[in-house]
């Protein structure tokens, strides 16, 4: 009787309930057939695996209740497995995959015996495993399924489709083919069937097996399909079609023909998208982003197909059109609009947050070409080439792309070309327009009172907003006068940058490799891009062939081609090896884990030094000098050995005479010629030891205990009766001073000859501003706060007591968090800042006594660093100092 009840009552209810709601849960499911389709369908979660609002709902809670009926009252019944398993697709269908899992592994550990309910429990936990991203997980499951089914005569159908979507998941479409070929002749399920067939062409098509995949369109074409289903199969039949045929006008014209068709009026968006692909496919790139216009005009209902042609819009304008300001703009709207979960998000995310970087390295290579351009022109032609762009003789504009020459200005920069349209016929300013509301209201339906439909995500997003507002004004502030105040001025720094000479001509293309190097370097690390990035690497290989960045470049292309050309990958091994056998690229190569090694090799050489540099805070200069003979012996290659010679010969100093001093001194300027930190340091001593050597050779002991009363070693203008010399230790004195107040701004700042160019507006992004400042720092963030800076700060004291004496520079400390922050100043301007830090730069592996990895350099106001914080915002400042700087 059990039986009986259990399979008629409940189950075979339960059943039915359960085939009616995924039937009505494929009819709503909003599909993206810009990708693969799913094999299976499921409730939508967010990063925190909450389920979308209505998963399952009411039926899925009876069946809950009808399985839990025959758990507890019909446990004498055969059907207590088939309780279980209603139990996990009634949780699956609700979208709390986690116990759905849960329950179908009940069922594969205790129901082992009955097949079709242990290999549908299995299929049922790798589809929930799917769900949640457990994929490692997923695998070993359907590793077991895969062995189950071998011998299965029937019910094999749904296991081979999750086994498909694994190998999607995987991007093996081979063997996702394959099991969908499988699982559609075991299906009886029409619907399955059609839907598997629509995933084979989309494979097929990825594969670029053209023919196979237009043979499957067709068939779902002439199926039993839903009609979008039905219209994206015709839309790919007529793509496949006209790349097979080749013809250029042909796909044009049928996709119009679509048009023209009533059932097609909610499509409209697709047609002009796809009508757009195929003038972008034929490089009619004018033509392209008219339609894509067209597609986003249309696109009232599909948010997703909208963020798709704000994207190629976007993408358009940066690549081809070199229309930065209105690429950002549609990189603003694509990125509202796509979901986070379409491929590629945190790509297009990064390209939008770090476009400025890019645009600037574009605008050098354009101003470059340009000056270049110019230069090579007689002279009055020159002459009325500049004239031409300052004072052009067509105001008037025209709607085709601008082609005229970008016009130089002195903060590095090309102008914005400025527009009067009317609002409603700009299509950046009504993109931007949608993507303020957005960010503000989120999506709202075109309905009366749509204010009172109020979103969390409005309260949240509230403070961007006002920020974004803050930087549109300040960008975009200024632009509606291209045409400069004192334009004799800006004519007369133009005619200046034009390289005429053969050295300024090898300093413009150097500036233009740069760029280049620097666009696909950002490409391939940053975002992860390699196409692109070979893209510009073979650009800048084929306009400068012989540039300084060839062993980078070479093994840039060595790594992008590892992946996809095995010959093209050891073309570009071969290049390294021979022609750059030296260099760190060419060991990497040799030995992948070299990088690993000389990172130990850094760690232990930075730690034997810290052991001496507290040897001689502690005074024991007969233990230090011992100790650094040993370490010099032992690896004679040691970068810091000038350092190491240093410490020693000050120890010399502090216990003998100062011929033994002048001699460790000379010793290190002939042993270290071309070291920049120390050698220029030793060079001052030994100028100021022979200009006061009498006073010296009455001394005992050449270097006596620093007095922190009396002037620091070195400067020369003082009488020497006023001085005890003093090396190392006033670096000693200053690291003891991180409590001490700042310099002010007026005691002696380092001045140099200010620059030609006038200052660049101020512009503001939150909560800093590139407003001029009286005072900058530069600053080295080391974002560890349990290591002891002592000899690194030491080391900084030597670079700049050797390379700016007299210039009063002191370093100190802040910290927060994890971070300790050394800032170096007082700089006077931005540039003087900027030319300190190109200099100590390339001697930090020296001077600082911690990994690389976890150090940073910048250049900040004082008024940008005093709201420096929280790791928090030190984050958001480098972001700013990267776009802006």
């Amino acid at each position: 009787m059990q039986n009986l009840t259990a399979r008629y009552n409940y189950i075979y209810n339960a059943n039915v309930i359960l085939n009616t709601h995924q039937q009505e849960f494929a009819e709503t499911y909003a599909e993206n057939y810009d990708q693969v389709l799913r094999v299976y369908l499921g409730p939508e979660i967010d990063s925190n695996f909450i389920p979308a609002a209505g998963s399952g709902g009411k039926s899925m809670d009876e069946i809950i209740k009808k399985a839990q009926i025959i758990i507890l009252e019909k446990g004498y019944s055969n059907y207590l497995d088939d309780a279980y398993i209603l139990l996990g697709k009634a949780h699956f269908f609700k979208g709390n995959y986690f116990n759905a899992a849960e329950y179908f592994d009940y069922v594969t550990k205790n129901y082992k015996n009955n097949t079709k309910s242990y290999v549908d429990a299995l299929n049922w936990k790798a589809r929930s495993l799917m769900q949640v991203k457990r994929l490692s997980e997923a695998r070993l499951t359907l590793d077991t399924l895969a062995y189950v089914i071998a011998d299965l005569k029937k019910d094999k159908a749904e296991p081979l489709a999750t086994l498909a979507q694994m190998c999607i998941y995987n991007q093996k479409n081979e063997a996702a083919i394959a099991y969908l070929k499988d699982a559609i002749e075991a299906s009886h399920n029409s619907q399955h069937k059609i839907r598997w067939t629509y995933i084979l062409a989309q494979l097929a098509e990825q594969q670029k097996d053209y023919a196979a995949a237009l043979i499957h369109y067709r068939k779902v074409q002439k199926s039993n399909a839903p009609f979008e289903m039905y219209f994206n199969a015709n839309l790919n039949r007529i793509k496949i079609n006209a790349l097979l045929s080749g013809k250029k006008i042909n796909k044009q014209d049928e996709l119009m023909s679509l048009l023209k068709d009533d059932k097609n009026t909610d499509y409209t968006d697709q047609i002009y998208y796809q009508i757009a692909e195929s003038f972008a496919a034929d490089e009619a790139y004018e033509e392209a982003k008219r339609y894509y216009l067209l597609s986003i005009q249309k696109s009232t209902k599909n948010q997703y197909q909208k963020g798709l042609s704000y994207l190629k819009t976007a993408d358009l304008n940066f690549k081809q059109f070199r229309d930065y300001l209105n690429a950002k703009l549609y990189y603003d709207s694509a990125v509202n609009t796509l979901p986070k979960s379409y491929p590629g998000y945190n790509i297009i995310l990064k390209k939008n947050q770090n476009l400025e970087y890019l645009t600037k390295r574009y605008e050098i290579i354009a101003k470059e070409d340009t000056l270049q351009a110019i230069a090579k022109l007689p002279e009055q032609a020159r002459l009325e080439k500049i004239q031409a762009i300052f004072n052009p003789a067509d105001k008037s504009g025209s709607s085709g792309t601008n082609t005229s020459l970008p016009a130089f200005n002195e903060s590095g920069s090309s102008r914005p070309q400025a527009t009067g349209t009317f609002y409603f016929s700009n299509a950046a300013a009504i993109s931007k327009g949608f993507s303020d509301f957005k960010k503000k209201w989120g999506n709202r339906k075109l309905e009366n009172n749509w204010r009172q439909s109020i979103r969390s995500s409005a309260q949240a997003t509230n403070q961007d907003i006002t920020n974004n507002m803050a930087t549109a004004s300040a960008s975009t502030a200024g632009t509606n006068n291209p045409i400069p105040a004192d334009q004799a001025a800006e004519i007369k720094a133009y005619k200046e940058a034009l390289p005429l000479s053969p050295e300024q001509f090898t300093q413009s293309n150097q500036k233009i490799i740069d760029a280049y190097y620097d666009i696909a370097g950002f490409y391939l690390q940053e975002l992860n891009d390699p196409e692109e990035a070979e893209e510009v690497y073979q650009v800048l290989l084929a306009r400068f062939p012989n540039n300084h960045h060839l062993a980078a470049v070479y093994y840039g292309l060595f790594l992008i081609y590892k992946n996809k050309d095995q010959a093209g990958a050891n073309n570009y091994k071969n290049k390294v090896l021979k022609e750059f056998p030296g260099s760190i690229y060419a060991k990497t190569i040799l030995d992948p884990s070299f990088s690993l090694k000389q990172t130990e090799l850094e760690t232990a050489i930075n730690k034997d030094y810290n052991a001496i540099f507290e040897q001689y805070q502690k005074k024991d200069f007969e233990g230090l000098m011992q100790r650094v003979e040993e370490t010099l012996k032992s690896n004679r290659e040691n970068y810091l050995s000038p350092q190491y010679a240093y410490l020693k010969a000050i120890a010399i100093g502090r216990t003998n005479h100062v011929d033994s001093l002048l001699n460790a001194f000379n010793a290190i300027t002939t042993a270290f010629p071309d070291d920049k930190l120390i050698s220029p340091l030793v060079k001052d001593h030994i100028a100021y030891i022979n200009l006061h050597l009498a006073h010296f050779q009455k001394r005992k002991i050449a270097l006596t205990d620093f007095d922190p009363n009396e002037p620091p070693f070195g400067l020369h203008q003082q009488p020497v009766a006023a001085l005890t010399p003093q090396t190392p230790a006033i670096t000693q004195a200053a690291v003891q001073q991180n409590n001490k107040p700042e310099v002010p701004a007026t005691a002696n700042p380092v001045k140099t000859e200010k620059p030609i160019a006038p200052p660049t507006p101020a512009k503001a992004e939150g909560m800093f501003s590139t407003a001029a400042s009286v005072t900058y720092y530069y600053v080295i963030d080391v974002a560890d706060a349990s290591l002891t800076l002592s000899s690194s700060r030491f080391g900084i004291g030597q670079f700049n007591r050797g390379n700016y004496s007299g210039q009063n520079l002191r370093h100190q400390l802040k910290e927060f968090d994890n971070d300790q922050l050394i800032y170096i100043g007082n700089f006077s301007n931005f540039d003087d800042a900027k030319r300190y830090a190109n200099g100590i730069g390339p001697q930090l592996k020296q001077i600082m006594k911690v990994p690389a990895s976890i150090y940073t350099g910048f250049v900040i106001s004082k008024e940008n660093f005093d709201k420096l914080t929280s790791k928090d915002i030190l984050n958001k400042y480098l972001e700013f100092y990267k776009n802006n700087y």
